[in-house]
C-alpha cells in the first residue's frame, strides 16, 4: 500500500509540474518572441505616450496590439497582470517531486556506488549545495561581468563564462551521482536559477519601477536592463534545461563513460537551436534573411551524438540457435532483479521471484533492461550485457514460457 500511494503522489506531482512548466515557458517563449518582433510606432500619439513598439497580431478570432513602453507608462494602469507564478510553482513543484523521488530515496537514486561510494546523507547535502551554488555563481557572473562589460561586450563574456560553468557542473555531478540523478540535478540546478532570477531581480526590479513612478520619483533604467537581461537567460535555459530532465529516462545516454559530455553536448544541441528561434523572430521583425544554420548547428551536434552512441553491432546469433529458455532468463532475474522485486519489496508494483510472474511481467523487463537499459538501477546488481541481450532474445522470440 505504501508503494502504491508513492506512485499516486509522484503521478500527480509530475502531472502539476508539467502543467506549470508549460505556462511559464510558453510566456517566456511568447514575450521573447514579443520583445523581437516589435516595430516602431507610427502614429504621432503612440510616441508622445511613450511607447517604443508594437506587434498587430491575430488570435483566436480577435486582433491584438500589444505595445511596449521604454522604461515605464507615464502613468501606472489600474489592473497590472504580473507574471511569477508560473515560475514560482514550477519550481516548487519540480523541489516536491525532486524530494519524494530523489532525496527520500538517496540511497537507490542519488548514489551508485561505482561512481562515488559516500553516505546518503553526504548525498543529499550535496545535491542541495548543488542547487544553491550554481545560482549564487551564476548570479555573480551577471553581476560583475554582465554588469560592468558593457553591453555587447559583457553579454558576450557572461555567455562564454556560464557555459563554462555548465560544463564544470555537469562534470562534477557525473563524478559524484548516479548518472541519472546526475543529468537530472543538472537540469534542477539550471531551473532553481531560472526561477531565481524571477525571484530576485525581475519581479523586485519591476516593483521598484512602480513603487518610484507612484512618489513621483524618476524610474532607474537599470531595473528594465537587468530583468531584460536575466528573462533573456532564462529563455535560453528552457531547452537544455528540458533534454536534460528528459534525457535521464534513456540509461544509454547516462551509463558512457563519458555521460557528462554527452549532457553538455544534448543541452548546447538545445541553446543553439532556441537561439535559431529568438534571431528569427528579429530577422522577421527587420526583413531580414532568417539565419536557420544555429538551428542546423544544433541538429549537426544531434546527429553526431546519435553516431557516437550508437550501440556495436551484436554478434550474430548462429542460424538456427534456440530461444534463451523461461529458466536462463529466470536466473537472470534472480541473480540481478529479485533484490527490488519480491514477494516482500516490489518497486513499481512488480515482482519476479518466480518463473510465471517473470513471464507475466515480460513486456515491462523487456523494455527496462533490454530497450531503454535502466534498469537495475543505477546497474547497482551488475547486469552484463551478455544478460541484457539474453532477455531481448528471449522476448523476441515470443518470451515461451518453458
Amino acid at each position: 500500500m505504501e508503494a502504491y500511494l508513492f506512485d499516486w503522489v509522484n503521478l500527480l506531482l509530475r502531472w502539476a509540474h508539467v502543467i506549470v512548466a508549460i505556462a511559464w515557458i510558453g510566456s517566456s517563449f511568447y514575450f521573447v518572441f514579443l520583445d523581437n518582433s516589435l516595430l516602431t510606432p507610427q502614429d504621432p500619439a503612440l510616441k508622445a505616450r511613450g511607447v517604443d513598439g508594437e506587434l498587430w497580431a491575430v488570435h483566436g478570432g480577435g486582433f491584438y496590439n500589444p505595445q511596449k513602453y521604454m522604461v515605464a507608462p507615464k502613468a501606472l494602469p489600474e489592473n497590472l497582470h504580473w507574471f511569477f507564478w508560473e515560475s514560482y510553482s514550477t519550481w516548487l513543484t519540480g523541489f516536491a517531486l525532486f524530494t519524494v523521488m530523489y532525496l527520500f530515496n538517496a540511497s537507490n537514486f542519488l548514489i551508485d556506488r561505482n561512481v562515488h561510494d559516500w553516505s546518503p546523507q553526504a548525498a543529499v547535502a550535496a545535491a542541495l549545495a548543488f542547487l544553491a551554488v550554481f545560482w549564487l555563481v551564476y548570479d555573480r557572473i551577471c553581476r560583475w561581468v554582465g554588469e560592468r562589460g558593457g553591453k555587447t561586450g559583457g553579454d558576450t563574456l557572461v555567455a562564454v563564462l556560464v557555459l563554462v560553468y555548465v560544463m564544470g557542473a555537469s562534470w562534477a555531478a557525473c563524478q559524484l551521482f548516479a548518472g541519472r540523478a546526475a543529468f537530472l540535478m543538472v537540469g534542477a540546478m539550471m531551473a532553481t536559477a531560472m526561477s531565481a532570477n524571477v525571484f530576485f531581480w525581475i519581479i523586485p526590479g519591476q516593483k521598484k519601477v512602480i513603487a518610484q513612478m507612484k512618489a513621483g520619483q524618476p524610474v532607474e533604467a537599470i531595473h528594465g536592463q537587468r530583468a531584460k537581461q536575466r528573462s533573456v537567460h532564462n529563455t535560453y535555459f528552457t531547452l537544455p534545461v528540458i533534454i536534460a530532465m528528459l534525457s535521464n529516462h534513456y540509461g544509454w545516454l547516462y551509463q558512457g563513460r563519458h555521460n557528462w559530455l554527452v549532457l553538455v553536448l544534448l543541452m548546447l544541441a538545445g541553446a543553439l537551436i532556441r537561439h535559431s528561434f529568438v534571431v528569427r523572430h528579429k530577422a522577421l521583425a527587420q526583413g531580414r534573411r532568417v539565419p536557420w544554420e544555429y538551428a542546423g548547428a544544433g541538429t549537426a551536434v544531434l546527429l553526431g551524438l546519435a553516431v557516437w552512441l550508437a550501440p556495436a553491432p551484436a554478434a550474430p546469433v548462429a542460424a538456427g540457435a534456440p530461444v534463451p529458455t523461461l529458466a536462463q532468463v529466470q536466473a537472470v532475474m534472480e541473480q540481478r532483479c529479485v533484490l527490488c522485486h519480491n514477494a516482500q519489496v516490489q518497486q513499481k508494483n512488480v515482482a519476479l521471484h518466480t518463473p510465471e510472474l517473470t513471464l507475466q511481467h515480460a513486456q515491462q523487463v523487456y523494455q527496462q533492461v533490454a530497450v531503454l537499459k535502466l534498469m537495475p538501477m543505477n546497474n547497482a546488481t551488475q547486469i552484463t550485457d551478455a544478460e541484457r541481450l539474453l532477455v531481448k532474445r528471449w522476448f523476441e522470440g515470443g518470451a515461451p514460457g518453458r
